[in-house]
């Protein structure tokens, strides 16, 4: 990258995908895949599946005892299926036409631009559909803002969560955030500290029965170590470390080495499968878990998520330097 250059975005405005370099950074976004496909930070991958909205926390117990897993059954359906419906592109705050071939041979592969946005528009499987945006805006540093949204629609059911989903491609050795001591939900707060809280490894709470665990609530930023790659050439074992910071509003988090998916296919906590990713869910809203007893009563109305009303989650994403 030129001198004049070197505080703009490199835009490469490939055939089924839009690449954006910078000093430290590569991404791909693709067009296909409906998300960010790679996230390489001072050349280190922190991408093992595209970023996708999602819906979905395991049940609990109590979710068992009151049957709100079959009441909201169709959000896990479109948590794993989700499919992306558009792709829309901004350079520099105005809109073009998608770049896909052959629209993208009207460009060089010196394109340079102060940001770029790529809002990523999703339409559930639920009965009534709706729609859900997720937009990352990048920076001429790299720093990429996500703003995701869901549209409310009368009749949809509740929601156990909405978020966004990052894999990761190996176990984090710790992560690091500024929020509640413990593990909290909307509904289990009273016991929560303030403050700043290093986690090592990604322990998961060993019920008998694997179900929901690990969240965090009013969290200002998380930072995720690791130290191993998936790339057999870079053998080196040195920590690096990517922060999520919220935006407007603080968000809850969970890290854990497995998705929720993973945790509700398993009866009993040794089915499942061996730690090889981190899981990290951002969350704008989360249902409570309950407890007044598992048996049948739900979770009070305070703690519910309405499938009928909008709800919107901002944070940014960012490298840092790790100690």
């Amino acid at each position: 990258m030129s001198t004049a250059n070197s505080t703009k975005l490199h835009v490469i405005y490939g055939d089924g995908s839009l690449g954006l370099q910078g000093t430290n950074f590569d991404y791909i976004f693709s067009y296909e895949r409906g998300g960010l496909e790679s996230l390489v930070q001072n050349g280190k991958e922190w991408l093992y599946r595209v970023p996708k909205p999602t819906f979905w926390r395991a049940t609990t117990d109590n979710d068992r005892g009151n049957h709100f897993a079959e009441r909201a059954a169709m959000w896990l359906g479109t948590d794993q299926f989700l499919p992306c419906v558009k792709v829309a592109i901004a350079v520099n705050g105005q809109p073009i036409p998608l770049p896909i071939a052959p629209e993208n041979n009207r460009y060089s592969d010196h394109e340079f631009a102060t940001t770029v946005t790529i809002t990523y528009t999703y339409e559930t499987l639920t009965v009534p559909k709706t729609l859900v945006t997720t937009a990352y805006q990048v920076a001429a540093d790299g720093a990429i803002q996500i703003t995701a949204r869901i549209t409310g629609q009368p009749d949809l059911p509740e929601l156990p969560v909405f978020g966004v989903r990052f894999i990761m491609p190996t176990p984090a050795t710790q992560y690091t955030y500024t929020g509640l001591s413990g593990e909290t939900y909307p509904d289990r707060l009273a016991g929560g500290v303030p403050g700043t809280y290093t986690i090592t490894g990604l322990p998961v709470t060993p019920y008998l029965t694997p179900q929901e665990n690990g969240m965090h609530m009013r969290t200002q930023d998380v930072a995720i170590t690791r130290t191993t790659v998936l790339n057999n050439a870079d053998p080196r074992q040195d920590p690096f470390v990517l922060r999520l910071t919220a935006l407007d509003h603080p968000f809850a988090f969970s890290c854990l080495p497995y998705t929720a998916e993973e945790l509700e296919n398993a009866t009993h906590k040794e089915e499942l499968p061996l730690p090889r990713r981190t899981v990290l869910t951002i969350a704008g809203a989360v249902r409570g878990v309950g407890g007044i007893d598992s048996w049948g009563a739900d979770v009070t109305a305070p703690y519910h998520i309405s499938g009928e009303t909008d709800h919107q989650l901002s944070f940014r994403v960012e490298s840092v330097e790790s100690d």
